[in-house]
C-alpha cells in the first residue's frame, strides 16, 4: 500500500480592511437616467433594476481634473469625473448625450448643493447682479426627457439614436474646425493661393466629419425590402442619400440637441425689479467652478 501523502492545511489570510473605509464618501442622491439605460453598449453601464443610480460628490482629484484645459477640451476630464461620481456608468465615453446634462447637474448638486449662484446683467437697466439658480428643477426636467427616435422619410423609416459623449466631443472639434476655416479666410497675411489650399483641406475634413457623425446616430433604416442595421451599409447610404433625406436626419438630430439644452432661467432684477431671462450653460469650467 502506497504511503499516504501528508495532509496540507490551507489557511486564508484575511483581507486587510482599511480602518478609514467607513469614512469614504457615500452616495448623496440617486437619479434616473433620461435614456432609461438604453443606447449603452454592453459593459458601459451597470444597469440598475429599479432605474436608480447613485451619485457621489466630487473628490479633490475630480475638481483638479476640471481645471485642466487640455483635458476639458478633449472631454477626458468630464469622462473621469462621471466615472468617479456615478460609478455605474463604467464607460462615460459611450453614454448617450441625453444623459450627460442630468449626470453633470446631479454631480454638481451632490458636491455643492441644490442651488448655484450665477452673475447676470439685466438687459433693461444694465445692472450686474448675482442670482441663485435652482438646480433641482433643472435636474427634474432633464430626467423627464422624452426621446422620439423615428424619422419618417417615406418610403424609408430611419431610426436614430442619441450621440454618445465621444461623438459629441467630435462635434465640438468640428465647431473648432469651422472657426479655423473662418480664421483662414480672414487672414490678411496669407496669400490667396495658400488660403485656398488650407480652406479646401479644412472644408473636406469638416464635410467628412459631418457625414460620419450623422451616420453614427442612425441605428437602423427600414425600407419595403427590409431592415438594415449594418454600420458600413448605413454609412454608405448616408454618403449617397438624396439631400432631402440627409437634411431630415440632420434636422432631427438638431431638434434633439435643442431639446436637451437647458432652458433660459427667468430672474427678477434686484435694481429695476423687471423680469429677464438668462441662458444657462453646462460649460464644465464654469459649472463646476465652486459654490459661487
Amino acid at each position: 500500500m502506497a504511503d499516504e501523502l501528508p495532509k496540507v492545511e490551507i489557511t486564508h489570510t484575511p483581507k486587510k480592511v482599511n480602518p478609514l473605509a467607513n469614512y469614504y464618501r457615500q452616495p448623496k442622491l440617486y437619479i434616473k437616467l433620461p435614456s432609461k439605460g438604453q443606447y449603452y453598449p454592453q459593459g458601459a453601464l451597470d444597469v440598475a433594476e429599479n432605474g436608480d443610480y447613485a451619485v457621489y460628490a466630487m473628490t479633490a482629484k475630480d475638481e483638479l481634473m476640471l481645471k485642466t484645459p487640455d483635458a476639458l477640451l478633449s472631454g477626458e476630464s468630464t469622462v473621469q469625473v462621471i466615472k468617479s461620481c456615478i460609478p455605474a456608468i463604467t464607460d462615460p465615453w459611450q453614454m448617450p448625450t441625453i444623459d450627460v446634462d442630468a449626470a453633470l447637474i446631479a454631480i454638481r448638486i451632490a458636491t455643492y448643493g441644490e442651488s448655484m449662484d450665477v452673475t447676470g446683467t439685466c438687459p433693461n437697466c444694465k445692472e450686474e447682479s448675482k442670482y441663485s439658480i435652482p438646480l433641482t428643477s433643472m435636474l427634474n426636467k432633464a430626467q423627464a426627457f422624452d426621446w422620439q427616435p423615428v424619422v419618417d422619410a417615406d418610403p424609408l423609416v430611419i431610426k436614430i439614436k442619441p450621440y454618445n459623449y465621444q461623438m459629441l466631443t467630435k462635434t465640438n472639434i468640428k465647431a473648432l474646425e469651422q472657426q479655423r476655416i473662418l480664421s483662414i479666410v480672414n487672414n490678411d497675411e496669407m496669400s490667396e493661393e495658400e488660403k485656398l489650399k488650407r480652406f479646401n483641406e479644412s472644408f473636406v475634413k469638416l464635410t467628412e466629419l459631418t457625414v460620419d457623425t450623422l451616420a453614427n446616430v442612425v441605428e437602423s433604416i427600414t425600407s419595403p425590402e427590409g431592415e438594415v442595421t449594418d454600420r458600413e451599409e448605413i454609412r454608405n447610404f448616408m454618403n449617397n442619400a438624396p439631400k432631402e433625406i440627409f437634411d431630415k436626419v440632420q434636422q432631427a438630430v438638431g431638434e434633439l440637441k435643442e431639446k436637451i439644452e437647458m432652458p433660459p432661467q427667468t430672474s427678477k432684477c434686484e435694481s429695476c425689479e423687471k423680469d429677464f431671462t438668462m441662458p444657462i450653460t453646462l460649460d464644465q469650467s464654469n459649472f463646476f467652478a465652486g459654490r459661487s
